[in-house]
């Protein structure tokens, strides 16, 4: 199928959800510090859907599943700088647009029933609130045609065509590789720091024509959530937690995490957790099938956690009992996933809309507060499994925890671990009609498999 095929399907599925004309806009490059020095530009998520391309400055307009591009031709100075580049005509003719206009004829297309959302670019926000004349919100707030339209395209993009699984398919096995490069490079050990691990992980990715999905997580400090330093050195007893993941051309993500040893030999305290926390990451996977609750999955992957605690002596009490009192969530503090797709956290920009189902909104239990996914599994959908074990010192420091947990956590057992900073397995995974395909699961997870390549064997 070609791509203006599936932006024609994409098209007409629209209009069966929503019955007033669209206008997308694919946004624009911001500066970094001076206006021809910008930041890498990338396109609007929910334009790219119906778009298909990463045009910048561009328009589309939807109604009865027709396409209308709004784009303005290169002009010479900038074929000067950025060398040719396709006519808004033979662009069109790519997505399979019925009209290719100037910006200046969008004027011409805008009513009071027409319906939109905002993106994130300040110049683009601006030029929309001038041709609309109203604000523009990304959440239930929005004007009654807005909010329909988000509503459609959460329906549209939950679960994935063919097409979109077939880049989400590219983008993870460019991931796979980058990650087994990563873990071979680790074998050389001569005064190496994160960044190395990085450099050679992106390397492939760059080498492929991607870019990273999101800013790479390459650190000794796997307690640090979202740890984007690069500089500590890396130690015989560390483990390296690399979150790291490419996009496509056209903008379809992937997401891995694997966690192996510096020394290529994973440490017993090492290896009981990543054991416990790999037996968390295969029971998710091996329940997710259609019609299992998400929310069900990440309560699976926190008692799976917190019986392996007990039989470590880290916790004390009855797995249920504890994962009642959030007791798991002092080393498991995140949801167990999210949805995957044109964004490495799908659709989050439009808040809970897409990731919580109609009439469902975030606990504010501390072990259910970051759960990202409250809805039950479609075939189609592609989502994450990604459960971990920190040891946070904010968490575990904060004597509010250390009042209510006194009796639930083995602080002296706990001091006999303290070489495992954090630990998190996550893979990709495609729900289908029968149960569900692990898109990344060419990258090893079993410790002995990891063992193997960090060794460089």
């Amino acid at each position: 199928m070609t791509l203006a095929t599936t932006l024609k399907t994409r098209r007409q599925q629209l209009a069966q959800h929503l019955d007033a004309p669209v206008l997308l806009w694919s946004g624009q490059s911001t500066p970094r510090n001076f206006p021809a020095n910008t930041h890498p530009f990338r396109t609007n998520s929910h334009f790219l859907y119906f778009a298909g391309l990463p045009l910048e400055n561009a328009v589309i307009h939807l109604a009865d599943g027709h396409l209308t591009l709004f784009m303005d031709d290169a002009t010479p100075a900038q074929a000067l700088w950025h060398g040719p580049s396709p006519t808004r005509n033979e662009l069109a003719h790519r997505i399979g647009a019925g009209k290719a206009l100037p910006l200046e004829d969008l004027n011409r297309f805008v009513d009071e029933q027409v319906a939109t959302l905002r993106v994130q670019d300040s110049a683009t926000v601006a030029q929309q609130k001038q041709l609309l004349n109203r604000s523009l919100a990304i959440n239930k707030q929005s004007q009654q045609q807005d909010l329909a339209l988000l509503q459609a395209i959460v329906q549209l993009r939950l679960c994935h065509d063919d097409h979109g699984l077939t880049e989400i398919r590219r983008a993870a096995g460019v991931s796979v590789m980058a990650h087994k490069t990563g873990m071979t490079a680790t074998a050389l050990n001569n005064n190496l720091t994160e960044a190395h691990i990085r450099a050679a992980m992106e390397q492939v990715i760059m080498a492929h024509g991607m870019t990273c999905a999101y800013n790479s997580i390459v650190t000794v400090h796997g307690e640090v959530l979202h740890n984007n330093h690069y500089h500590h050195p890396l130690g015989e007893n560390d483990l390296i937690l690399a979150d790291v993941g490419a996009e496509t051309e056209t903008g379809w993500a992937s997401d891995i995490t694997r966690t192996w040893p510096v020394s290529g030999k994973f440490s017993s305290t090492q290896r009981d957790i990543y054991d416990l926390v790999l037996a968390a990451h295969d029971a998710c996977i091996e329940m997710a099938k259609p019609g299992v609750e998400y929310r069900e999955l990440h309560l699976l992957a926190c008692r799976t956690l917190a019986t392996g605690l007990v039989d470590l002596g880290i916790l004390v009490g009855q797995p249920d009992d504890l994962v009642e009192q959030d007791a798991h969530a002092l080393f498991f503090p995140h949801g167990v996933g999210h949805l995957l797709g044109l964004d490495v956290h799908d659709m989050e920009d439009l808040g809970d809309l897409a990731g919580y189902a109609p009439g469902r909104s975030r606990s504010e239990r501390f072990g259910l507060g970051f759960l990202r996914l409250d809805r039950p599994l479609q075939a189609g959908m592609v989502v994450t499994i990604e459960p971990g074990f920190y040891q946070v010192p904010g968490i575990l420091a904060d004597k509010g925890n250390c009042d209510r947990y006194a009796n639930m956590v083995n602080w002296d057992r706990l001091t006999q671990f303290s070489d495992v900073r954090g630990i998190r397995i996550e893979d990709d995974v495609l729900i289908t009609e029968q149960g569900c395909d692990v898109l990344t699961a060419e990258l090893p997870t079993q410790a002995h498999e990891i063992e193997t390549l960090a060794a460089g064997e």
